[in-house]
């Protein structure tokens, strides 16, 4: 459908002709073809003007009258505006704080019969979790000794995508600070509306490191209504081959979940365990259920402007219309030009 952003522009159609119906007549002599505009009377000392009427003059008057037509509906600002279509509308802003300490190497994940480390199956299943959060804002936390923000809260999840992979295991350090991750995502949730401020914390071992206490990092999420999800992953059992031969160990046996446990229960989340790449895929799920993306619709219709085409159409015969009565060859011509045109 086509509109008019201004249609109250379109009074100034007539503005020519009453210009035209105010201004002093010219007498027979000093008659001149010019367009019926407020400039008319400035066109009579333009070099080149020539004195015509009849069939030119009226077919003159009419390309003028054409051009400012064009003009007024350009000003007017016509739009295309398309079909009406429902946007989802969400009130999530959700951070993801990310482990990125080197005992996420260890590799006790399959995906496909291949083994690949910790890290490596979190960037799989977290790209899946991103895709499907559209409308959400969300952002990236790394930590290991030091927590940094790698993404900001964003609507670019393509930009997130790519940030995620291209996170390497050691590059904020050999330790794990989850107190200071947890301080760091609330000072940045703290800046949204409320109601909605969300931390996915997921990591593989034990605060060692970090000045905010986890605990201490907890109650001030708490009082900042920061809802945190704690998840911990790697297997519980393991087969590594020794000096002695082949032996189980538990290559998890440095996850406090002890301390994730409380850092949900006390902010309103939930904590999760994730032994497996499948495991995983449950667990962003779930939170896909506690935290539901859509809120409310919000309808939106596109809109495509279309001033430039009856702008370009008016710039060309105004142009077009001067030039003739510029073009000496052309005034000499005279009425029986008029005649011969189609």
């Amino acid at each position: 459908m086509v509109t008019l952003a201004w249609p109250w522009l379109l009074v100034l159609l007539p503005l020519p002709w009453l210009v035209r119906r105010l201004w002093p007549a010219a007498t027979s002599e000093d008659a001149v073809i010019a367009p019926a505009l407020p400039i008319q009377s400035r066109l009579s000392g333009m070099p080149g003007v020539g004195r015509r009427g009849g069939a030119g003059r009226r077919w003159l008057n009419l390309l003028f009258a054409l051009a400012w037509a064009l003009l007024v509906l350009a000003l007017a600002r016509p739009q295309h505006v398309g079909e009406n279509t429902q946007v989802p509308v969400t009130g999530r802003d959700l951070m993801l704080a990310v482990d990125i300490s080197p005992s996420m190497e260890e590799r006790d994940m399959v995906l496909q019969g291949r083994a690949m480390n910790r890290l490596e199956a979190l960037k799989v299943v977290l790209d899946d979790f991103i895709v499907h959060r559209e409308g959400d804002r969300l952002g990236l936390l790394l930590f290991g000794t030091e927590p940094y923000i790698q993404a900001p809260l964003t609507f670019d999840h393509d930009t997130l995508r790519t940030l995620l992979f291209e996170a390497g295991l050691g590059m904020a350090g050999r330790a794990t600070a989850i107190g200071d991750a947890i301080g760091l995502a609330v000072k940045r949730l703290r800046e949204r509306p409320q109601e909605h401020r969300v931390l996915i914390l997921l990591t593989d071992g034990a605060n060692t490191a970090g000045n905010l206490s986890p605990r201490k990092a907890r109650d001030i999420a708490a009082d900042s209504n920061v809802r945190i999800h704690t998840i911990g992953i790697g297997a519980e059992t393991a087969v590594r081959q020794g000096l002695f031969g082949r032996r189980r160990v538990n290559p998890s046996s440095d996850l406090d979940e002890a301390l994730l446990r409380d850092i949900s229960a006390a902010t309103g989340g939930q904590y999760f365990r994730a032994r497996s790449i499948e495991e995983l895929q449950g667990v962003y799920q779930e939170i896909d259920r506690l935290e539901p993306m859509e809120l409310e619709g919000r309808s939106w219709r596109p809109v495509t402007e279309l001033y430039a085409w009856p702008g370009a159409a008016s710039l060309a015969l105004w142009l077009a219309g001067f030039a003739f009565i510029r073009t000496p060859g052309l005034n000499r011509m005279g009425p029986g030009l008029w005649r011969r045109l189609p």
